[in-house]
């Protein structure tokens, strides 16, 4: 936006920042709060504190800086209120579950290793963070962000303790943080629809089974080389001799590729879906929906890494929903899901909410090029995650004002 648009938007944004930033206890940090919200929003190639305070009318680095970097804010409640807020306004027919990367130089910045980087698409210097979005075809908004550390950092203390990590934070696979992020939601009341997520959490058969502890249902991709047995296969059980505990069940035939089962299914079964209006027409393409019996890691342990607790296995594989697509002309699927929700499901449900990860990327494009999510300079666990919560907070703002039909927004 031009400076003049948003300085006619000083009345409404004061009224937001009221009410999401209630829980800042001192009303010059609620004012700079303000202040980094009108910067983000404001056009300009960076939006790192110095280029934002020159910008700003009444921008001050300094004042910006000790906001963002050294005060003690905590951003928790402000996300949260976000949350609650953005929930009631979307009416979310998913949470989508995933992984932003930012590539970074040095080796100080809090979180930042050799990785893989999503946005490079390889190996590189970069920090990872988990996010939970709220999300329909129409309206996402992030409700939740966690910053991933890597073993190197947690396996170092005194590195620790110059990017200001708290005390006592432990390394945790992304799927373990992606799991805590839902069940910080669910402390405030909200509970996701559908989970949806690519296949770097579908693989997961902790996740999967973190998932069904919690009674959330799950669309989640795979990558399509899973293994998996026919729903009507049974295990055979071995006579129980007396001596140690009773041998599980196992599955005499072998598990077979997914593109395997996917093969028998006769080519007039498959059900043409359309499930949105893209740019270039309607998107449509071809689904057929199995029950099958993934052959992963289906163990006591899965269950209890999972936090699951209460899940006890017998041995028996259960039956899941996969979903496939496999468009027109193709010679094998291109896309597969597996669901916890029954087979019965209308496949163009399955189909609306495995596909609606796409607005994802459209909230990593407005969150990066246009509100600097990935310009902040800072170095400290604090810092990182102040500026990604006004940075949620500037879209969402910009989001609710979409969905009035009252307002005017700028484009």
């Amino acid at each position: 936006m031009r400076l003049g648009e948003v300085e006619r938007l000083r009345g409404e944004l004061a009224e937001f920042v009221a009410d999401v930033f209630a829980s800042v206890p001192r009303r010059d940090q609620r004012r700079w709060g303000e202040c980094y919200l009108r910067g983000l929003m404001l056009d300009g190639r960076r939006k790192s504190i110095q280029p934002m305070a020159e910008r700003l009318p009444d921008g001050n680095m300094q004042a910006l800086q000790q906001f963002v970097n050294q005060s003690p804010w905590d951003p928790l409640p402000v996300r949260r209120r976000i949350a609650e807020r953005l929930c009631a306004a979307i009416g979310p027919e998913v949470w989508v579950i995933d992984d932003v990367s930012f590539p970074k130089c040095g080796t100080v910045s809090v979180g930042v290793a050799r990785q893989y980087c999503g946005a490079l698409g390889k190996r590189a210097n970069c920090q990872v963070a988990v996010s939970v979005h709220a999300a329909t075809d129409t309206a996402s908004c992030p409700l939740e962000w966690q910053l991933y550390l890597p073993r190197e950092w947690t396996d170092a203390p005194d590195r620790c303790r110059r990017a200001q990590v708290p005390a006592g934070t432990v390394h945790q696979e992304k799927w373990r943080l992606a799991l805590g992020l839902l069940d910080g939601l669910a402390e405030q009341q909200l509970k996701a629809p559908v989970v949806v997520a690519d296949a770097g959490y579908g693989v997961s058969t902790p996740f999967r089974l973190g998932l069904e502890a919690r009674g959330l249902a799950y669309v989640l991709a795979l990558t399509g080389k899973e293994v998996a047995h026919p729903e009507e296969a049974e295990p055979h059980r071995p006579a129980y001799g007396g001596l140690g505990p009773p041998t599980l069940p196992r599955y005499r035939t072998p598990s077979q590729a997914l593109a395997r089962h996917a093969a028998r299914i006769p080519a007039d079964t498959l059900t043409s879906v359309t499930w949105r209006q893209g740019s270039r027409g309607r998107m449509t393409s071809r689904f057929a929906v199995l029950t099958l019996r993934l052959a992963g890691k289906q163990s006591l342990a899965a269950a209890q890494e999972a936090g699951g607790g209460h899940y006890r296995w017998d041995g028996v594989l259960p039956a899941r929903t996969v979903l496939l697509e496999w468009p027109d002309g193709q010679q094998a699927p291109t896309g597969y899901w597996v669901s916890n929700l029954p087979a019965s499901t209308p496949v163009v449900d399955l189909v609306r909410w495995a596909k609606m990860r796409w607005r994802i990327e459209h909230d990593y494009r407005e969150l990066k090029h246009g509100l600097g999510l990935d310009h902040f300079k800072g170095r400290t666990w604090r810092g990182w995650h102040h500026h990604v919560t006004l940075v949620t907070a500037a879209q969402a703002f910009l989001t609710l004002r979409r969905l009035d039909p009252k307002a005017h927004t700028p484009a």
